[in-house]
């Protein structure tokens, strides 16, 4: 069983994959931009700052010897995910929608510190 702390962490840790995810999706089609050597700057500047703090938490789940095993996509609306830890395996069942938002907003709140 996953405590909250652990949960929180690892909840962090699912938002981070995914905005990285995302972000390297999205990379190259920034090269057909005009102005694509800057919005390949700001992307790789956030890259950068979102990897570090991935595998922050990545070091502090493996600790806690937890880590995730994979998704399975439900339907449009719902996302599992698969967690193995020290005692058993666990499945968390995530909205895809509020998870894409919750992502977005992390994109957003990190690109306004580099800016």
């Amino acid at each position: 069983m996953i405590n909250g702390e652990d949960r929180s962490i690892l909840y962090e840790f699912i938002k981070l994959d995914m905005a990285i995810r995302s972000l390297q999706q999205d990379y190259s089609s920034l090269e057909k931009l005009k102005m694509s050597k800057i919005y390949i700057q700001i992307v790789e500047g956030l890259l950068k700052d979102i990897r570090n703090d991935f595998y922050n938490k990545k070091r502090a789940l493996v600790k806690k010897n937890i880590a995730v095993v994979k998704w399975v996509k439900i339907d449009e609306y719902f996302s599992d995910v698969i967690i193995k830890t020290a005692g058993e395996d666990e499945v968390l069942r995530y909205a895809n929608q509020a998870l894409k938002a919750q992502v977005e907003e992390l994109i957003h709140s990190r690109l306004n510190k580099c800016v």
